[in-house]
């Protein structure tokens, strides 16, 4: 049996989250701490934190660390460690300016009312949110949701180790989905697995998702399909609906015992390569030699190009990570091959013509898109079947029939197959 890739910059996974004797010890005290409430992603973060996803972190990021992250992806507390996006915290001034160096407080999830954990704070900073979302996300633009998520932060970042207490509602709402990184490494290491592929999702696998699936086992002892279950953007298909589809489509067409399918509770940063970077951060860490880096992986809109997430790979340090990228080309349905193809492998470039009645009118190239796959469910329009399996549209039908109030999905180039002209 081969042996799985280490934690990120540790021999062992470092999980924050206290159990027994020692949780009940610290709640009791937490009870008579100064609260400190946290935002949605804040608490994604933290949980990753307890469980060991964020390994070797532990807690939220001081000054000099924020800074090293932001310009070098590097983080000068711990000896120049490899980390791709911020992990902080924010506090309102009136809050920060009660709490003292050296105080333990109590870190709350505000909207389900949950203490989280108790932090030892050990540091106060203002940050240039600017200067972060211009090397974060390429962009100030406040339409991006996660420049707009950095904006709304609250003005003094908290810095300090942190004692997990909760992990939400996360293992009894997703029960038998949700993941820590130390299950994961066990039940592949039960199935005798040493190469792990990790396919990240956020939206239900359509006919291009199953195809990269479908390579990945080809060259790893299986792939481990890990979908985000923390929240999302107005428009996007919630966790619940997309476990649905993805059970139908894995149940149908894939060999049970070379795929594995589970959940992480962090939000969506749509930070695009940096993202991605985070995502084999943390994959690396629940056991996963590589990472499927398709076709804007991570993005939204037109902020990327369709391949700068697997670009941004190549620039950073080979032993950066242990975890490799398993980079795949643009795929879709090519009607003159008969299947699904690449643009590696596909000689036929017209882009297929398709009525508003779902029928093949003619061309080669039908662009499969999680984005399009949404635009047509909400608008009630027939989905080609080369699209997606039968099993994963029904479903998706039954979710939008039955939604009251529908978002207007903007297509991007991603989605068109405008950007693969500039590629």
């Amino acid at each position: 049996m081969g042996k799985l890739v280490n934690p990120h910059g540790s021999a062992t996974l470092k999980c924050l989250l206290l159990e027994g004797k020692a949780r009940e010890d610290e709640v009791r005290k937490a009870r008579t701490l100064k609260k400190v409430p946290l935002t949605s992603r804040e608490t994604g973060d933290l949980i990753m934190l307890g469980i060991g996803g964020f390994t070797p972190l532990t807690g939220f990021m001081g000054q000099a660390d924020w800074k090293g992250v932001c310009d070098e992806m590097k983080m000068p507390s711990m000896n120049g460690l490899f980390w791709p996006i911020p992990i902080t915290l924010s506090a309102t001034e009136d809050l920060a300016g009660s709490i003292a160096l050296g105080e333990e407080v109590a870190l709350w999830d505000v909207e389900t009312d949950t203490l989280m954990a108790t932090m030892k704070v050990t540091e106060k900073y203002r940050i240039d949110k600017a200067h972060e979302c211009r090397q974060v996300f390429r962009t100030t633009d406040p339409k991006h949701p996660g420049v707009a998520m950095v904006m709304a932060q609250a003005p003094v970042n908290l810095a300090g180790p942190v004692k997990v207490l909760s992990e939400s509602y996360f293992p009894e709402h997703f029960a038998g989905l949700y993941q820590r990184p130390a299950e994961a490494r066990k039940q592949f290491e039960e199935r005798g697995w040493s190469t792990v592929a990790a396919l990240q999702l956020r939206n239900p696998m359509h006919n291009s998702h199953a195809y990269l699936a479908w390579i990945a086992i080809e060259v790893c002892d299986g792939v481990y399909i890990h979908q985000l279950v923390g929240k999302l953007k107005p428009g996007d298909i919630p966790a619940d609906v997309r476990v649905r589809a993805i059970d139908a489509l894995i149940n149908k067409y894939f060999r049970k015992e070379r795929v594995i399918q589970a959940g992480y509770p962090l939000d969506m940063r749509y930070a695009g390569p940096r993202e991605a970077l985070l995502h084999a951060v943390f994959r690396q860490n629940y056991g996963c030699s590589h990472l499927i880096v398709g076709r804007d992986h991570a993005g939204v809109g037109d902020y990327y190009g369709p391949f700068d997430a697997q670009k941004i790979f190549h620039e950073i340090p080979r032993d950066a990570l242990e975890l490799r990228p398993l980079p795949l080309d643009w795929t879709f349905y090519c009607y003159e091959c008969g299947g699904m193809a690449s643009m590696k492998t596909c000689p036929h470039e017209s882009k297929a013509v398709i009525d508003d009645d779902g029928n093949y009118k003619g061309g080669a190239r039908l662009l499969l898109s999680g984005t399009m796959l949404r635009k047509l469910m909400s608008e009630g329009k027939p989905v080609p079947r080369e699209f997606s399996k039968p099993e994963v549209v029904a479903i998706l039908k039954e979710y939008y029939d039955h939604l009251e109030q529908k978002v207007e999905i903007q297509l991007h180039g991603a989605a068109t197959g405008d950007a693969a002209k500039k590629a």
